[in-house]
């Protein structure tokens, strides 16, 4: 297991109130209340809702780590040991059980929420805010009440859970982007949900999927390949890694500007959590095998994707292909089996967060100001809009990495 930079990912630190827990689900239940809420029709009042909701969501993530986190103390911290995470136990055994008074602790589920890092509420406000609400949010550029009934669980609630209802998608192919995007995701699932039920199974005494009792496991060198090979295909789905990768250009380019907000700003990061928080962590004899496997896998990502970016017309699609090539780095930094490698991928993983959900969010003004996301046509776009060519010459020189 790694020193250092990894000891972020493990740990304990309760906290008295449920931060995190309010901070899933309150935009849940706002995104089910949406289409309740009475409107006249303009769209203002939905997504003044939305973006209460969306701020809201983002001071409770504020304060979470303003009176609960300790920037000096490794682990995980904002854990919630008891109070909601505690009424929120889930209890089976053997046949779904409605009491929860007296569980049988051989074989129960916890909802346990940790906290290591959140962009959900920054992002979610910024794609509500989209369009800006300057041009008076009129109905021809405002999110449906779909879409913003989408978004609130699927950001606020940081979780691949409210993608596919996010993919409100509004381009010519959206069901086949959509459909594909399903596919895999689900495709993924299946080797997590597989890997998962061999762990918590595995290695003698009552079956168990906490993570701390997972990690006190035993597994074997064997077990552990297999293992860290399926959750090495699903969470590679999510990050993307070539070949698994054809699903995002098509769902980003079918996609909404606030999809692709969460899509490059949450969605991808999973990937790269994932795989620090489970295979590296949980399987360590594993990853020391897989980790060059990792490292080539990453050079792959950053060679192919950026060639193939430079040869996009489709301005989201290019965009889109970047981040694949992005996320080469994540991949490189993981398999390099140190701690300066693994504060690197986290770091890439928080910066591209940013700066992709700000591309995206540029893609999305130009496009209602300009109608079109060919290159070949946006010619004297700097002349014509300066504030917004000097926005993209920030976010495209953050995106190279340049210095400041």
């Amino acid at each position: 297991m790694l020193p250092g930079a990894l000891a972020v990912l493990g740990g304990d630190h309760a906290g008295a109130f449920p931060w995190l827990s309010v901070s899933i689900l309150m935009p849940i239940v706002a995104g089910l209340l949406i289409p309740f809420i009475p409107d006249p029709g303009d769209g203002k009042t939905i997504r003044w809702y939305a973006l209460g909701v969306a701020l809201l969501t983002f001071l409770v993530t504020v304060g979470a780590y303003l009176n609960g986190y300790d920037p000096s103390e490794a682990g995980l911290q904002l854990i919630e040991a008891g109070g909601m995470a505690a009424r929120s136990r889930l209890a089976w055994s053997g046949r779904c059980r409605r009491a929860l008074d007296a569980p049988d602790p051989a074989h129960q589920l916890h909802h346990r929420p940790g906290g290591a890092g959140r962009l959900a509420g920054h992002l979610q406000t910024a794609a509500v805010l989209l369009p800006d609400p300057g041009d008076g949010w009129r109905p021809d550029r405002r999110l449906r009440r779909s879409g913003h009934a989408s978004v609130l669980p699927g950001l606020g609630a940081g979780t691949a859970a409210g993608v596919p209802v996010c993919c409100d998608l509004g381009a010519k192919k959206r069901q086949y982007a959509a459909t594909k995007f399903i596919l895999y995701t689900a495709g993924g699932s299946v080797f997590i949900l597989l890997a998962a039920l061999a762990m918590g199974f595995q290695g003698g005494g009552p079956p168990s999927f906490e993570y701390t009792a997972l990690a006190a496991k035993d597994f074997g060198t064997r077990f552990e390949l297999l293992a860290y090979a399926g959750l090495l295909i699903a969470f590679g789905v999510k990050l993307p890694i070539v070949p698994l990768h054809t699903w995002l250009p098509d769902a980003h380019g079918e996609a909404t500007a606030p999809v692709h907000m969460l899509l490059a700003g949450i969605l991808l990061k999973m990937g790269g959590y994932a795989l620090l928080r489970f295979n590296v962590q949980l399987l360590p004899a594993a990853h020391a095998q897989f980790a060059p496997l990792l490292v080539v896998l990453g050079v792959v990502n950053i060679i192919y994707a950026a060639l193939t970016s430079f040869a996009q017309r489709n301005l989201k699609r290019k965009i889109a292909y970047s981040s694949i090539s992005h996320m080469g780095f994540v991949l490189i930094g993981i398999g390099s089996f140190s701690a300066l490698g693994t504060s690197g991928a986290m770091l890439q993983m928080v910066s591209h967060g940013l700066i992709g959900a700000s591309l995206f969010f540029l893609v999305g003004a130009t496009y209602d100001r300009t109608h079109t996301l060919q290159l070949d046509e946006m010619g004297g776009v700097g002349q014509k809009m300066r504030k917004m060519f000097a926005l993209w010459t920030v976010c495209s020189l953050a995106s190279l990495a340049l210095p400041a």
